[in-house]
């Protein structure tokens, strides 16, 4: 298919992972009545913990208990559709099988729940922001060791996609390396901050769909997460107490730089986008055009034009 319909998932994850789950699923109803092509999801959609010890127990239940609610929803409702093709990106936790923290992971499913793919963090989110977020990720979560190459949707199809999460699109060279592959789309799903959010956010999704030509997904988490939803109300009042708020604004850019989906950031009013049941989420699509990368792509020729030999070992 030359032209695809994309969409974005934005939500606000908690730490009971059912719940999440439940939301996920409505994002999934909507994608395939919708006829979305590909759902991105944000970064730790399955949950937001108090801490690492909470984090690695709640990555225990994700195959068990968050993953087969989502596999089982995804072939119920793309039987009303099945000539739909139709995938999910959807960025989860799992236990280390070497150590006592965590992967953070970008797995891709298909129209049957299918994992077909999956991506760990290669760069981990520890920084020191003098009035800004002190966080070190490398605590609680196992820092990954390999790209993923950029996969097509099907044999013939002409779409690539490349996988990376977050903090990782601070790094060009894993957006070049993408590229070079043959990506065309790349995504970025996150739980930004919103100190670093309010001024890079935008700014480094709408560059590295210019430094690619590629389409650029950026689904995000979103509001002040409830890292205490798996507690009953007696555990909450003596519970540690956490406040973790992301930045939000989930958006969609062309390979012209252009943002084309925009969704709410964290100071918006959410309330507005809860349904019925006063569930918070978010959705947006694009129909994605591959002539129009071919076009960028031929009018300005980035990659032949790329100077290997000056830079010899860095663009190869």
């Amino acid at each position: 298919m030359s032209t695809i319909r994309v969409a974005v998932g934005q939500l606000c994850s908690s730490s009971n992972i059912i719940h999440n789950a439940k939301i996920v699923n409505k994002l999934i109803t909507k994608s395939i009545s919708n006829k979305v092509n590909i759902l991105f999801l944000p970064e730790a959609t399955d949950y937001l913990s108090r801490n690492a010890s909470h984090s690695l127990e709640l990555a225990k239940q994700v195959d068990d208990k968050f993953l087969p609610l989502i596999q089982s929803h995804i072939r119920e409702e793309i039987s009303k559709i099945p000539e739909l093709e139709f995938f999910v990106a959807i960025g989860i936790h799992q236990p280390s099988p070497t150590s006592n923290r965590v992967q953070n992971n970008l797995i891709w499913l298909d129209s049957k729940g299918q994992i077909l793919q999956k991506y760990q963090k290669l760069h981990l989110f520890d920084v020191n922001i003098k009035n800004g977020p002190i966080l070190q990720e490398s605590k609680s979560v196992e820092p990954g060791t390999k790209l993923v190459d950029p996969f097509k949707l099907n044999s013939s199809s002409p779409w690539k996609v490349g996988l990376a999460i977050c903090y990782d699109i601070r790094f060009p060279e894993l957006n070049h390396t993408l590229a070079k592959k043959g990506a065309n789309i790349i995504t970025y799903p996150s739980a930004f901050t919103t100190k670093t959010g309010e001024v890079h956010w935008e700014l480094l999704g709408r560059t590295r769909a210019v430094d690619s030509q590629s389409y650029v997904v950026m689904p995000a988490q979103c509001g002040y997460h409830d890292t205490k939803a798996d507690l009953d109300d007696t555990a909450k009042d003596s519970s540690e107490s956490v406040t973790r708020v992301s930045y939000g604004e989930s958006i969609i850019v062309d390979p012209w730089g252009k943002v084309v989906v925009r969704l709410s950031k964290y100071t918006d009013d959410l309330s507005n986008h809860k349904d019925s049941e006063g569930d918070y989420y978010e959705f947006g699509y694009a129909d994605f055009d591959y002539e129009h990368i071919l076009n960028i792509r031929k009018n300005m020729p980035l990659m032949e034009q790329r100077r290997r030999d000056v830079f010899p070992g860095i663009l190869d």
